[in-house]
């Protein structure tokens, strides 16, 4: 009986709506299915979460391009300098001497970071080239075929190794972000959606009404000549007449602002007359708090948030602790020759080494880098009572939104048979009413039940659509196919 309802109502909307179509343009019907599937392309809301995980993935391959051997080449070409500047002789003196030089120096290394250390090794080779312009001048040129350089910070913070445990993090907090962001999008676009169909089907109920309350109307006259109804019954039947006129025209306004808002959210055409076809048939399945806070406790990017607020938190603690003490190695290995020919500059190589050791230690600084240690402690305890607090309302949330999730299903059931007995008692009333058996009052009662049981019949439908996509996007599941929530991240960051 329902669905016979809800189609006599959908068959008659286009011959009602016909004047909209004139200024709209050209009306097309639309599903939930076909709004949802727009609104993760086209909407404004999936354009934001997909900059949001291009981001994140382009700062994952940044960290993990980090770990990699890096080639870097340098140079001067040219480097030219005439000037004068001051030189000391033996005897003290000082005299100005002129300086007028042409040079070029390359550099090409292959540096790697060491991500169990925190120190960058390095392997290097350059050349150096100078000319003394004037007469009488040659140039000189000085390589270094080979240097292997080394530099370590010692009990200071490894920031590398800090990073490889973070980063990962971070963006499997990201993936499961935009999953959820994309799911959030389907809850908007069911709100509008079953707006928008709640607003065709007031319009619809408002013009059914005011066809009826016109035609009682001219009854109610004809009864009136006849002496069969009052005076006051009479003009209460007019009274409705004109209600029904008001009625129509409040809900075609806000038809118009509900298709809009619907529209510019899926970026369609303001040519396009949007006409919602109500769902035949919603997701019937048992879902148990048990398995929801599971699955969201696996999946959901809270869960990668709090892993990474803690890892944070013990960097910002190891960071500080680093700073108490500062010391530094560098070491060098390498071979360097020179010459006034290129060629023999690569020959007669001599030893190139260095080792240098730079430390910084507080001696009296009043505290102060102790006291950056405690406050970082603190800090970690504060957030890890955040934390704490933050997943007993996650927890608390999943459990009453499966109880109303469960209970909606009954909701609806009671929704949908309450509007087929409403629809059957207002026929009856008004067949009732034409033979004089009942008074005006009963019949608006009627007509009252009607209007409110279908608009809480779509009502509830609404919720419980609603409630199963945030379902969806606190598990990252589909509970009706059973099957995970995945997304091609490769394929998505590439569009």
């Amino acid at each position: 009986m329902k669905k016979i309802l809800f189609l006599a109502v959908w068959i008659s909307l286009p011959a009602m709506l016909g004047a909209q179509e004139d200024s709209l343009g050209y009306e097309r019907d639309i599903t939930l299915d076909e709004a949802i599937a727009l609104a993760r392309v086209q909407s404004v809301d999936a354009a934001v979460a997909l900059n949001e995980l291009k981001t994140a993935y382009w700062e994952y391959r940044t960290f993990r391009a980090n770990l990699l051997p890096e080639v870097n080449f340098t140079g001067t070409m040219p480097r030219y300098n005439k000037s004068y500047g001051s030189y000391q002789n033996s005897d003290g003196s000082y005299t100005f001497v002129r300086n007028n030089t042409m040079g070029l120096e390359g550099k090409l290394s292959i540096d790697q970071n060491i991500w169990l250390t925190g120190g960058v090794l390095s392997l290097t080779s350059s050349l150096d080239y100078v000319r003394q312009l004037g007469g009488g001048t040659y140039p000189q040129f000085m390589s270094v075929p080979v240097n292997l350089e080394l530099a370590q910070p010692i009990f200071g913070v490894n920031n590398i190794k800090w990073n490889r445990r973070i980063e990962p993090v971070r963006y499997a907090e990201a993936k499961a972000k935009f999953i959820s962001a994309t799911e959030e999008v389907t809850m908007t676009t069911i709100t509008y959606f079953f707006n928008l169909l709640l607003a065709k089907e007031n319009l619809a109920t408002a013009r059914q009404n005011k066809e009826n309350a016109d035609r009682l109307y001219q009854v109610a006259i004809a009864k009136r000549r006849m002496g069969q109804i009052s005076e006051n019954d009479l003009l209460q039947l007019k009274l409705n007449a004109l209600q029904g006129k008001a009625d129509v025209t409040e809900a075609e306004s806000n038809l118009n602002a509900q298709m809009f808002q619907l529209r510019s959210f899926l970026g369609l055409s303001e040519q396009e007359a949007l006409n919602p076809i109500l769902p035949d048939a919603v997701p019937r399945v048992d879902i148990v708090y048990k398995d929801v806070l599971e699955k969201a406790l696996e999946r959901n990017s809270f869960a990668q948030n709090i892993r990474r607020r803690q890892l944070e938190a013990d960097y910002q603690v190891a960071t500080a602790k680093g700073n108490l003490r500062s010391i530094n190695l560098f070491a060098s290995i390498g071979y360097t020759g020179a010459n006034r020919n290129f060629k023999s500059s690569y020959h007669n190589l001599l030893d190139n080494q260095m080792v240098e050791v730079g430390f910084s230690i507080p001696i009296l600084d009043w505290g102060k880098r102790r006291g950056q240690v405690k406050v970082a402690q603190s800090n970690r305890e504060l957030e890890l009572s955040r934390i704490k607090q933050e997943q007993m309302n996650f927890n608390q949330n999943i459990f009453l939104l499966v109880a109303n999730f469960n209970n909606q299903a009954q909701q609806l059931g009671i929704a949908e048979e309450a509007d087929q007995i409403a629809e059957k008692r207002y026929r009856s009333s008004v067949e009732t009413f034409m033979i004089g058996r009942i008074s005006t009052l009963d019949l608006n009662d009627a007509r009252d039940s009607k209007d409110e049981a279908r608009q809480q019949h779509i009502s509830e439908l609404y919720y419980y659509w609603y409630y199963f996509y945030q379902i969806r996007s606190l598990t990252l599941w589909d509970f009706e196919r059973d099957t995970a929530l995945e997304a091609d991240f490769e394929a998505v960051v590439r569009r």
